[in-house]
């Protein structure tokens, strides 16, 4: 990462729909709901950049959480994360609005054409400079499934075996141009050197992909791939694959533990760790001093509805929720059966120290619906936790949670954003033209990802 002092990354965590991922902030007294419009992307934008975030990246699901009964009218009646956009069509509205901040989107390996994907990530890359990323995800419950016409949502690691093979051809499409494969000389007549572009003819198990490819490299080659796997299936394709990872980690000695297991993993997949970037999420609620961000975070306490968890588990875990009382356990037979995200369904059975643990339990491990580990407090507070898990060997930087829009954002560019500047750890100023130059990362050459394999 050159010879400069180490610098903490931050991501705007996005959402394309009605909510933040807090489902309770469109309720919040300070909360915008003009969601359906280019401006109020826009002006997330222009926040982010002013805090020289590196990143604004959306998650995504393809369908509405519905699971919770097998019915969407609590859904929409509580606005449940029931309207979500198109997130590259979103992106774009960020990237026309900003000239520096990184722009990620969710897109799913189960249910999309690897060419497909590759062709519109690395159009994006062009059409921002060099700003575009990827987040790599399997889609996880039956409700994406039956929208995108199937019957059920596919086992948990056989999505992962099937989504290696859809990030090699992939990858391999965005190789099959060399970088001075474009030419352009209209005095010669020569576009392009038919020797510098090549087909993949990719045969797998799960797919085939011809070739050649119709996108040229991009300022950073391609876009930065993003991974937000947790599960022990899902760590391994990170450590092949992501070039961000997004975690969460409950504490400092659990967060160095898995941040050294990581870097480990990488290195052993033959790639450089540090060109393998961990951020871990963060709902600060932050005031000019604690007590103002202790009253802030009663006012979102406050617009806290227990459906709003049950809901989310359902969708989760592709588990109904509906289907037990708060404090009925959950039988060895039921957890093995779930199919959704296996690291959220471990990660209450160790928290808890129960092997058959209650509704209530995941509600409250999960803290779905909710802010998830808030660090409330002034600009020290904040500032001091997150430079003590930078420094101390549990993160590379952070994914910044929303608890309304754009306020959140706002308090944390106008309190926190100085403290960290002031402690030498984060940027004043954006210090490369491209989101692979300021995070750090090498632009790959033709053929990395391709010899990797």
């Amino acid at each position: 990462m050159s010879g400069r002092r180490r610098q903490m990354a931050l991501v705007g965590f996005l959402q394309a729909q009605n909510c933040t991922n807090m489902v309770s902030s469109w309720r919040h007294p300070e909360g915008r709901t003009d969601f359906l419009s280019a401006d109020y992307y826009r002006t997330i934008g222009r926040v982010l950049e002013d805090g020289k975030f590196d990143l604004g990246f959306f998650d995504d699901r393809l369908a509405m959480p519905d699971r919770y009964g097998n019915d969407h009218h609590h859904t929409v009646e509580h606005g449940i994360r029931c309207v979500k956009l198109d997130p590259v069509v979103v992106l774009m509205a960020l990237g026309m609005a900003t000239r520096h901040l990184g722009l990620g989107a969710t897109y799913s390996t189960t249910y999309y054409e690897p060419f497909h994907v590759a062709r519109l990530f690395q159009t994006l890359d062009l059409m921002t400079e060099g700003r575009a990323a990827w987040n790599i995800v399997t889609s996880v419950n039956d409700g994406e499934a039956w929208n995108m016409g199937r019957d059920e949502v596919t086992a948990h690691d056989a999505r992962y075996d099937r989504a290696d093979e859809f990030m090699e051809v992939v990858t391999g499409h965005w190789d099959s141009w060399d970088d001075d494969a474009l030419v352009v000389d209209k005095q010669s007549g020569l576009f392009a050197h038919p020797d510098k572009v090549r087909r993949l003819d990719y045969k797998g198990k799960y797919f085939r992909s011809r070739g050649p490819f119709t996108v040229p490299r991009s300022a950073e080659g391609h876009p930065v791939l993003i991974q937000a796997g947790s599960s022990g299936r899902g760590k391994r394709f990170a450590a092949r694959w992501a070039e961000l990872v997004f975690v969460t980690y409950n504490d400092l000695v659990n967060g160095q533990k898995n941040y050294r297991a990581f870097k480990d993993d990488v290195a052993a997949h033959g790639r450089d760790p540090e060109h393998a970037l961990v951020a871990t999420l963060l709902f600060p609620i932050v005031g000019a001093t604690k007590a103002e961000a202790e009253d802030r975070m009663a006012v979102i306490d406050a617009g806290f509805r227990e459906i709003d968890a049950l809901s989310l588990l359902s969708e989760a875990l592709n588990f109904d929720f509906a289907s037990k009382g708060l404090d009925d356990t959950f039988t060895t037979e039921e957890l093995n059966a779930i199919t959704g995200m296996h690291a959220m369904r471990d990660r209450v059975l160790v928290a808890s120290g129960k092997a058959n643990p209650t509704v209530r339990d995941f509600m409250h491990y999960t803290q779905r619906g909710r802010a998830s580990h808030p660090v409330v407090g002034g600009p020290k507070e904040v500032a001091d936790q997150m430079e003590q898990w930078f420094v101390e060997g549990a993160c590379d930087g952070y994914v910044i949670g929303a608890t309304h829009i754009p306020g959140s954002f706002a308090d944390f560019v106008k309190y926190v954003v100085p403290e960290l500047q002031n402690r030498g750890i984060y940027r004043k100023e954006y210090t490369g033209a491209t989101l692979r130059e300021n995070l750090g990362l090498p632009r790959p050459a033709v053929g990395t990802w391709t010899a990797a394999r």
